[in-house]
C-alpha cells in the first residue's frame, strides 16, 4: 500500500476519464484545450489518491473495525469533509473553469462545481471505503487459512511423532525379545545382537525426528536389522537385496522397511525351519518408486484376519504415516503371489535428495 500506488492508480484512472470526455467533445463538436482537459481530471483524481492514501495510512484500521453506528456518525460526516476539501483545492488549482461563463468569484465557482460533481465526489470515497474494507476482510481470511494450515503441519508434525514414538518402542520391544530368546542358546550371538542393537539406536536417535532420509541410508539401516536376523535365524533364511543404481537418493519415510521385513519374519518366516526366502527390491517405474518386500513360510491365510488386514502395529504405523505424508499419491498392497508366498508393496512418488551419496552399501547393482 505505497503512496505511489494510489496516486499511479488514481492518474490512471483521471487519464481514463478524460479521454471518455475528449471523445465526447469531439463526437459533439465542443472546443477546450486537451491539456486543461487532461490537467483538470489528474489533478481531480491525484487529488483523490493523495486522500485515499492518507485514509489508509491514518484511518485503514479504524475504517475495517467501524461498526455500522461509527460508519452512520463519523464515516459519513468525514466523506462530506473529504469531498468538500478534494472540491477546494481542484478550483483554487483551476480559476478558469467552467469555460464559457461571466468571471466568478472563487465561492461561486466552488458552489457551481459541488452543484454539480459533490455526488460524484461522495461515491469516490464510498467506493474507496468499500474497497478497504473488502482489502481488511481478505487479509483476515487469509491470516485465517495461513493459521489454519500452521495447525494443519502441526497437527500432521503432532501425528507423525506419535507414529514414531509408537514404532520405536514396538522395534525395540521385539528385537529385546529375539536377544533374550538367544540368551540360552547362544550367548555369543546374544552379545553380537546387542552390539547390532546398540547401533540401530544410536542411527535411530541420530535422525532425531527427521521424517525423511535417503533410500541409502534407509537400507544401511535395513542392513543391520537383517544382520540381526541371520544371527537369530542361523542360516535358516536366504536374503536378498536388491537396489536400482540410480535410485539410493530417492527420499523415503525414515523406518519405513523395518517394519515390514519384522513383519515376514514374524508371521511367515519364523515358521519355517530351513528355505526361507527374504527378498527387498527398490525399482523405480516412471515417475513412481516401488519398495517391495517378499517373503515365504505362511500364505495370507495361514495368518490371523489381524494381520491379514494389515492393521498390526507395524502394518498400521506404515499406513497411517503413508497417508499423512502422501495422501492418495501413495499404494500400499499385501497379496499372496505363489503359495506361502507374501508380497507387500508399496508405490510412492519419486523425488530425491539434494545431497547425494558419498558411499553405497553393499547392495544393488
Amino acid at each position: 500500500m505505497h503512496p505511489v500506488i494510489f496516486v499511479s492508480a488514481s492518474i490512471l484512472l483521471g487519464t481514463l476519464f478524460g479521454l471518455q470526455e475528449w471523445m465526447t467533445m469531439r463526437l459533439w463538436s465542443y472546443r477546450m484545450s486537451i491539456g486543461l482537459l487532461f490537467s483538470a481530471w489528474w489533478v481531480q483524481y491525484f487529488l483523490w489518491g493523495v486522500i485515499c492514501w492518507l485514509l489508509w495510512r491514518w484511518c485503514g484500521p479504524w475504517i475495517q473495525r467501524a461498526n455500522a453506528f461509527r460508519i452512520f456518525t463519523q464515516v459519513l460526516p468525514l466523506s462530506i469533509v473529504a469531498s468538500v476539501v478534494e472540491e477546494m483545492i481542484w478550483v483554487a488549482c483551476f480559476p478558469r473553469l467552467p469555460l464559457n461563463r461571466p468571471h466568478m468569484t472563487y465561492w461561486h465557482r466552488l458552489a457551481f462545481h459541488l452543484d454539480a460533481e459533490f455526488i460524484d465526489s461522495l461515491v469516490i470515497f464510498w467506493c474507496v471505503f468499500a474497497l478497504f474494507r473488502g482489502v481488511g476482510y481478505y487479509q483476515k481470511f487469509r491470516e485465517k487459512e495461513a493459521a489454519a494450515a500452521q495447525l494443519s503441519v502441526q497437527l500432521a508434525q503432532a501425528q507423525m511423532a506419535a507414529l514414531r514414538m509408537q514404532l520405536n518402542p514396538h522395534f525395540l520391544f521385539n528385537t529385546m525379545n529375539s536377544i533374550s530368546s538367544l540368551m540360552r542358546t547362544d550367548i555369543a550371538a546374544a552379545d553380537t545382537m546387542l552390539e547390532q542393537l546398540g547401533s540401530l539406536l544410536r542411527i535411530t536417535l541420530e535422525r532425531g525426528e527427521v521424517q525423511f532420509i535417503r533410500l541409502n541410508d534407509e537400507m544401511e539401516f535395513v542392513e543391520m536389522y537383517l544382520a540381526m536376523q541371520e544371527r537369530r535365524f542361523t542360516g535358516r533364511v536366504h536374503q536378498q537385496l536388491w537396489v536400482h543404481p540410480e535410485l539410493h537418493d530417492a527420499l523415503v519415510p525414515t523406518m519405513i522397511l523395518q517394519p515390514l521385513i519384522e513383519n515376514a519374519y514374524t508371521h511367515g518366516l519364523s515358521r519355517l525351519d530351513s528355505n526361507g526366502l527374504l527378498h527387498i527390491e527398490a525399482t523405480r517405474k516412471d515417475s513412481h518408486l516401488t519398495l517391495s518386500v517378499l517373503n515365504n513360510g505362511a500364505g495370507l491365510n495361514s495368518n490371523s484376519s489381524k494381520v491379514t488386514d494389515g492393521q498390526g502395529v507395524g502394518l498400521a504405523n506404515i499406513k497411517s504415516r503413508l497417508q499423512l505424508h502422501y495422501g492418495d499419491q501413495h499404494t500400499f498392497s499385501i497379496r499372496e503371489v505363489a503359495r506361502d508366498q507374501v508380497e507387500v508393496t508399496i508405490t510412492l512418488p519419486l523425488q530425491f535428495s539434494a545431497s547425494p551419496t558419498e558411499t553405497l552399501t553393499r547392495f544393488g547393482a
